[in-house]
């Protein structure tokens, strides 16, 4: 399948320059040939190319296909950014192929980095959702301080994930299909225990992700899929 993504098809039947480039340059494309087109935004749609001049293509829509989410509920990873980016990167990627509603990059107390490029996630994100053909995009949320994400979280289903030695339930006994549900993932030196307990009193609920004792990114992504496989619907 030869996929696009187009995120202003609805105003715009050009693809964009990256998106066209793509598909003049590099799979020899003509005028006359199908392909498939996805918005982001809930639709993929058949569609062929009218016309190639210079670095503009255009399509003509053939159809439009609204896209069914296969999983119930928002599901959402807030986690501390590794240091080594190429971890959370990888997580971002398998996260979206599972079906991850939204990404926060938390400022903690024991966070090494400081700062996340999200063009560049977002990036991963479009590829990693044309690859897995998920019709909707995770919204990536900005780096935000933790207390601030505090108060702005409403998800219905609220958790922490942290190793300190209190009393904790085990995430995948805890979810309930449907529910929208976030789940807070520390830095590589963990949350520090001000942030657990600035946490409960805001009503998330502290969990265990097992024995094990896990990386940063392995432990969002443990989590993410254990959602997943708890939303299918």
């Amino acid at each position: 399948m030869k996929l696009f993504y187009t995120p202003d098809i609805a105003t715009d039947n050009a693809l964009p320059e990256e998106e066209a480039k793509h598909a003049v340059k590099v799979l020899r494309l003509s005028e006359g040939d199908e392909i498939t087109l996805m918005d982001g935004k809930g639709s993929f749609y058949d569609a062929e190319i009218s016309l190639i001049s210079g670095k503009r293509c255009e399509v003509r829509i053939l159809q439009e296909r609204p896209w069914q989410k296969p999983w119930q509920g928002c599901l959402h990873i807030a986690v501390s950014p590794t240091k080594n980016m190429d971890r959370m990167e990888w997580f971002v990627e398998k996260a979206v192929e599972m079906g991850i509603d939204r990404i926060t990059f938390l400022a903690c107390e024991h966070s090494e980095r400081k700062v996340v490029k999200t063009d560049r996630i977002q990036k991963i994100v479009v590829s990693a959702a044309k690859q897995s053909l998920k019709g909707t995009l995770p919204v990536v949320d900005e780096m935000m301080p933790f207390n601030e994400f505090l108060k702005t979280c409403k998800a219905g289903r609220r958790f922490i994930a942290h190793c300190y030695d209190t009393e904790k339930r085990l995430l995948r006994n805890e979810l309930v299909p449907g529910e929208d549900t976030v789940v807070l993932i520390g830095p590589e030196g963990d949350f520090s225990m001000t942030e657990v307990e600035a946490a409960s009193e805001a009503g998330f609920v502290s969990v265990s992700l097992g024995e094990c004792r896990l990386r940063t990114e392995t432990a969002a992504m443990m989590s993410c899929a254990a959602m997943a496989l708890a939303n299918q619907k």
